[in-house]
């Protein structure tokens, strides 16, 4: 039953992002980056060392993600600091993991929480501009 259930949350994103607007990707990676961490902390909390790493392997991979969406050239300033963010997010994932510090994964929680609210107020009108084909 797990399985089938596993195998139907899959599907049922791959069917949401084959349709989704540029700005909701970038709102499924947020989200998808804090399942990872919250995952990763309760990894640590039952000792589980092997899923912690691969939560938080996937934590990073979320998170340059979205860094290697930011429009550097359009972005300015805004960029340039959520640039300096998901760099500083991706030194606690690895700090976490290696010292197996939840702290750490709090904090990176705590950024992504304050970036996807942020994210998630841009109304629907102006959403045709946050995306962009210039990287």
């Amino acid at each position: 039953m797990r399985g089938s259930l596993q195998s139907y949350r899959k599907v049922s994103l791959e069917s949401e992002i084959a349709v989704a607007s540029p700005h909701r990707l970038v709102q499924l990676m947020f989200k998808g980056a804090l399942e990872r961490v919250a995952q990763s902390r309760y990894a640590i909390e039952q000792g589980n060392i092997s899923a912690k790493g691969e939560y938080i392997g996937k934590a990073i991979g979320i998170i340059n993600g979205l860094q290697n969406s930011l429009n550097m050239n359009a972005g300015g300033n805004i960029a340039a600091n959520l640039n300096q963010l998901y760099d500083f997010m991706i030194m606690r994932l690895s700090h976490a993991n290696l010292n197996n510090d939840a702290a750490a994964l709090d904090d990176v929680s705590a950024i992504l929480r304050e970036i996807k609210e942020a994210w998630d107020a841009i109304p629907s009108e102006q959403h045709h501009l946050t995306s962009s084909d210039d990287n």
